[in-house]
């Protein structure tokens, strides 16, 4: 598949992006049979590219590494799959940090509320002082990272009643938020009615109005259908989430160097494919969403960042993480505590 993907390949049907490949020339048996969970739709820019990076892995060993990929939470919720890498019984894995931060505190640092403007921000930091730090937290567990960060993209509230507009408009405003601290933390310091949920539980949560809004980016909220349960979309861009592409430690170590090399050379370089297509689709996506009910709302930022600012939230996960940590992150964000 070429780097260039159009909308209509990234959001067509499951069906329609085979995640079983043919190869034309005889591959020797495996050597080594591993498994790769996501909880994303098989028709996201991670699974297509995850896709991509496992074909090319197998092709480049000549068989000898087999790496198939298990999409959309087929082997179980997000926090069932973090204890299923941690354990070894599924090798890789990959999450986003937000939830990630339930098992290893730092990786929620690059979620801290309104820390990065644009994605310069966001790579600057991730692919320098601050990435290199998380990892550092995540290698002293049983797992560990085996690429560069990849995008989950700037994560926007969407709602069902009232439309949000101002901090002022979440007081109250029941909110589904992943299981994650920096998150549920963030929006009961602006008052609203936060509450974590797994993800493969939001749709019907929605539907049934246990929750007025969720929030998410727009690739999420497209390919599973949320703008079914939904009618406004704050671009608020308050949290930059990104997923870590985990690996069972102990797994890892098993494949001999080279091997261990040619997968995380082709991680990277799906990385950088799927940074570029979440970019590609997010500003597709508007016009997507909107023609299919979403009303899109423009915010001052800039007046969240403040209410925020006026609450404890900064001092307390400052506080929290302590001053080196903060500081990989004020590096980039400027100064926020």
């Amino acid at each position: 598949m070429s780097q260039a993907l159009s909308r209509r390949t990234l959001l067509a049907g499951a069906a329609a992006m085979p995640l079983v490949t043919i190869f034309t020339r005889p591959l020797r048996a495996a050597e080594f049979d591993y498994k790769l969970a996501t909880g994303q739709d098989p028709t996201h820019p991670v699974n297509i590219r995850a896709q991509e990076a496992l074909t090319r892995i197998r092709e480049a060993s000549n068989g000898r590494l087999d790496i198939k990929l298990f999409p959309a939470n087929q082997l179980g919720s997000d926090t069932d799959l973090l204890s299923q890498v941690r354990n070894g019984s599924v090798e890789f894995f990959n999450l986003s940090t937000s939830i990630l931060s339930t098992f290893v505190p730092a990786a929620a640092l690059p979620n801290t509320g309104f820390a990065f403007k644009d994605y310069n921000d966001v790579w600057k930091a991730m692919d320098g002082g601050l990435g290199n730090y998380v990892r550092e937290q995540i290698a002293k567990t049983p797992i560990q990272t085996v690429s560069k960060v990849w995008d989950n993209g700037f994560r926007h509230i969407t709602s069902s009643t009232k439309e949000i507009r101002t901090p002022e408009d979440l007081k109250g405003f029941k909110i589904r938020v992943p299981p994650s601290p920096m998150l549920t933390s963030l929006f009961k310091a602006l008052d609203a009615g936060a509450a974590p949920l797994n993800f493969n539980e939001l749709y019907s949560a929605l539907q049934t109005k246990i929750f007025e809004g969720q929030e998410n980016p727009l690739a999420i909220t497209a390919t599973t259908r949320l703008y079914e349960v939904q009618k406004s979309c704050s671009l608020t861009g308050h949290v930059w989430d990104g997923y870590w592409m985990l690996g069972n430690k102990r797994a890892w170590q098993r494949l001999p160097e080279d091997l261990r090399a040619i997968a995380a050379r082709e991680l990277d370089r799906s990385a950088d494919d799927q940074r570029a297509d979440i970019v590609k689709l997010s500003a597709s996506l508007r016009q997507d969403l909107g023609s299919k009910g979403i009303t899109f709302i423009e915010v001052d930022r800039q007046k969240f960042r403040d209410a925020l600012g006026r609450t404890s939230f900064y001092k307390d996960w400052k506080t929290k993480y302590g001053d080196a940590a903060w500081e990989h992150l004020e590096a980039v964000a400027g100064k926020l505590a």
